[in-house]
């Protein structure tokens, strides 16, 4: 028998450094779209530019949800990540080391 209520939890980080979550208990059958509108923080007119997923994977706004799901609204790039590698490189004075590509010969 399927609950009649689906508690999930949702993140949205509006700027840098700053991070706003809140569990929610909707009714079963609730997409996406419920939620967003549930959270309080945005308006209903936003919804069709904002970019959001479960689980870290972008869903449409139709998307059902499930128990202890993870709903995240994320906001756009401001600087491209290759950019941004450039800029740490360059204020660092040397190459910033990954644990995905250490310094050494290419294979």
């Amino acid at each position: 028998m399927a609950p009649a209520e689906l508690d999930v939890e949702i993140f949205w980080s509006p700027a840098p450094g700053e991070l706003r979550e809140r569990r929610l208990s909707l009714p079963a059958g609730s997409t996406l779209r419920d939620a967003l509108v549930a959270s309080t923080w945005f308006d209903p007119g936003q919804l069709a530019t904002l970019k959001a997923g479960i689980w870290g994977r972008m869903q449409a706004l139709d998307t059902p949800l499930r128990e202890r799901d993870r709903v995240e609204v994320y906001r756009p790039l401001t600087v491209d990540p290759k950019e941004a590698r450039r800029q740490r490189y360059q204020a660092a004075g040397r190459r910033v080391v990954t644990r995905h590509r250490p310094l050494g010969r290419k294979a």
